[in-house]
């Protein structure tokens, strides 16, 4: 069981929206308006709705979402500065990966983003995955085994900085010792956390210990399986799974009509072509309705189909969709 109070998340009608975003790259934007660019993307998601803004953790830009040269700006000096240009939106990683900062350090960075943000951050961790930027900057790449240990560890530390007075973890690879953390986050219970990933032997088990929200992607048959998983890992520690904000990342093509989302789905990789959700605002909101379904709370949209604010905006027609389904049905009952 976790430490964190967040029973106001997500909203009232239990769907929350967020803009992911992968990709820095728009052609024709130098270095010195890279950010204003960004910026507006983010205003634009906030204002048509958008819950949740998350950032890669990144040095390098990863494949399939473009090349190793392609713009990536450090993910908690961008969050910093977006949080003082938001009011509303959620602020987090997706995720940090455990090899990149020692977790105390992280923990003090998600802290300095809740105080910036006013209590709107997030703190996303993972095991980190990408060995060619880990050689590129000399972070050391462990085995996976190590990197996962290392991952629980650094959740222990981040909650036990967000939630004690003096923290004291003593792990293999990581320690505090009478840590302190002031200023304390501004939220109850420190900033929920997200776990990244999927595995079902390691992963799964940290999100049922660890987690407020984990994000996951795949079919629908792949994910009412994690969720199995997930459950079985929850009983054997007594803990309600529903406490427990399912996410699942998705590449969402809105645009007004048919014809204007088909040719940008051809340009996706076969992979992403077979589990993304298209078409117009309305034939997307049913798109998304059997991972509602299957009680994901989360709908986490990919910003490489999304890279104008007019797409945006068409996205923030979806959302007004999915949560008017919502409220009918709750008047319903």
């Amino acid at each position: 069981m976790t430490d964190s109070q967040h029973a106001i998340w997500p909203g009232p009608d239990g769907v929350l929206f967020g803009y992911h975003m992968p990709s820095q790259t728009f052609p024709g934007v130098p270095p010195d308006g890279l950010f204003e660019r960004i910026a507006a993307n983010v205003d634009a998601a906030e204002r048509a709705g958008f819950d949740l803004v998350t950032v890669m953790d990144h040095f390098y830009q990863i494949p399939p979402v473009g090349r190793a040269e392609e713009p990536m700006l450090e993910a908690f000096s961008l969050l910093g500065a977006l949080a003082a240009r938001t009011r509303r939106v959620r602020l987090g990683t997706m995720v940090t990966g455990v090899t990149y900062r020692n977790p105390a350090l992280v923990a003090k960075a998600v802290t300095t983003l809740d105080v910036i943000s006013r209590g709107r951050a997030i703190c996303g961790l993972g095991a980190a995955w990408f060995d060619v930027e880990h050689q590129g900057y000399g972070f050391t790449f462990p085995p996976i085994g190590e990197r996962m240990d290392r991952l629980e560890e650094a959740l222990q530390i981040c909650r036990a900085l967000f939630t004690r007075e003096h923290a004291t973890v003593a792990g293999r690879h990581y320690r505090v010792d009478q840590a302190l953390n002031r200023p304390t986050p501004i939220q109850p219970g420190g900033p929920p956390i997200l776990v990244g990933g999927s595995g079902e032997r390691r992963t799964l088990r940290l999100v049922a210990r660890y987690a407020d929200l984990a994000n996951w992607f795949g079919s629908i048959d792949e994910l009412r399986h994690k969720t199995e998983v997930l459950e079985r890992h929850c009983a054997e520690i007594g803990r309600d799974p529903s406490e427990i904000v399912r996410t699942v990342l998705l590449t969402v093509i809105v645009r007004r009509t048919r014809a204007e989302a088909e040719p940008i789905l051809e340009r996706l990789p076969a992979d992403r072509r077979a589990l993304a959700v298209v078409g117009t605002p309305e034939e997307v909101a049913d798109g998304l309705q059997p991972y509602l379904d299957l009680g994901f709370r989360g709908m986490i949209m990919r910003n490489p189909t999304l890279l104008e604010p007019e797409a945006i905006e068409l996205a923030g027609e979806v959302i007004a969709g999915v949560r008017d389904a919502a409220h009918s049905r709750l008047a319903e009952v």
